[in-house]
């Protein structure tokens, strides 16, 4: 079982990364302010069930990178912590989103809960951020790695779920203030970016 510290820092991080502009928490935004709450809701259902896709396929490869060799592991945390630098480097010179662009013609609800799910399950860069965030929160001393992913993997989807879902349930306020406020876009792109680099040193460090 992993410690409640971990946990609570896990759950912090997580929650913190949702926030941050990106493609789609900014679609839960657009969809929500245009066409309703509820199909912000249902986008972000959609977005959810392909985290869970992703947290599978991550914990059952990162479990065996695990079991096989010395070689094999470092070889991840050297791929995982230079892939959170380049999310770093993006975060840092991220410009503000204009938001405009990114409306689209309202569908039903199904259909927003299908594109969800294609949007994330196909998006490749999900897969690598897991195998590059949730491997340095697991302790094999502490049991099944593969365990311990599955509930990573589900406190994120957790955490995802409420942060979209109050994105939705704040979509004309945020959408407004978005609007107005590119400061406020470049401080949480900033502050991601620091994110990234605290969390590329740790798994630099990490042990196997």
């Amino acid at each position: 079982m992993l410690p409640l510290d971990t946990i609570v820092a896990f759950a912090a991080a997580a929650t913190l990364l949702a926030f941050v502009p990106g493609p789609d928490n900014l679609f839960v935004l657009i969809q929500s302010a245009l066409y309703g709450r509820m199909v912000g809701v249902f986008v972000t259902l959609g977005l959810c069930t392909g985290l869970i896709v992703h947290t599978v396929a991550v914990a059952i490869g990162v479990a065996a990178i695990f079991q096989t060799s010395q070689a094999a592991f470092d070889a991840l945390k050297i791929i995982g912590a230079a892939y959170l630098i380049y999310l770093a480097y993006k975060a840092f010179r991220a410009r503000p989103e204009a938001l405009a662009s990114a409306a689209g013609k309202a569908k039903p609800m199904r259909q927003m809960y299908l594109r969800g799910i294609v949007m994330n399950v196909t998006n490749p860069k999900v897969a690598i951020f897991f195998l590059a965030f949730l491997p340095q929160f697991t302790h094999p001393e502490r049991g099944s790695i593969v365990a311990q992913m599955l509930l990573l993997g589900a406190i994120f989807t957790l955490c995802a779920f409420l942060s979209f879902t109050l994105i939705s349930m704040l979509a004309g306020t945020l959408s407004r203030w978005l609007r107005q406020s590119d400061r406020g876009q470049l401080w949480l792109n900033k502050i991601a970016g620091l994110v990234f680099v605290g969390l590329a040193l740790k798994l630099a460090t990490s042990h196997r």
